[in-house]
């Protein structure tokens, strides 16, 4: 019988990035937060990976997330570190200051604590920036009640995969 737990799918789903990037000869750069370094764990525990992943960047906190990636003070400010406009300025920091080709960010919270009304536990903001081409954002809402921390961050894993697979047959 498969296995077909969330560890078993990313490691699926990350044997299938590292080959598609090897032979579109495309690199990749992580900016993760909530994730903390998970994306860049996955991808790494493939062999071959090192042909791949140009760099990692894990900003957990907002000084961080400023001085690893140039996210400004004003957007955190103004819109928190769960935002897309934070998503968004991880994503071009990363491919800015690497030599990827494809760049993705996480920002989001895993809970259990940390949420609000507005900014509830689950909400995930993900950004993906192509060298050359403008940055999307997207946002997740991980509100089912049987999914904890561990969860989150492994169904944020999940997306993030994807969309590196996306962005190089894009």
């Amino acid at each position: 019988m498969a296995d077909t737990s969330p560890d078993a799918t990313i490691a699926g789903l990350s044997q299938v990035v590292v080959e598609r990037y090897t032979r579109s000869g495309m690199t990749i750069a992580t900016a993760e937060s909530c994730t903390g370094g998970m994306i860049a764990a996955a991808i790494t525990a493939i062999a071959g990976s090192s042909a791949v992943l140009d760099r990692g960047f894990v900003t957990y906190s907002n000084a961080a997330k400023q001085e690893m990636l140039g996210v400004s003070a004003e957007t955190l400010c103004a819109h928190g570190a769960v935002s897309e406009q934070t998503a968004r300025e991880m994503a071009l920091g990363a491919i800015r200051l690497s030599n990827a080709d494809v760049a993705v960010s996480v920002t989001g919270i895993a809970g259990p604590g940390g949420g609000s009304p507005l900014k509830p536990v689950g909400l995930v903001f993900m950004g993906v920036a192509v060298r050359g081409k403008t940055c999307a954002v997207a946002e997740f809402r991980w509100r089912d009640a049987r999914m904890d921390r561990a969860a989150i961050r492994a169904a944020t894993t999940l997306e993030a995969l994807d969309a590196l697979l996306r962005a190089v047959t894009a």
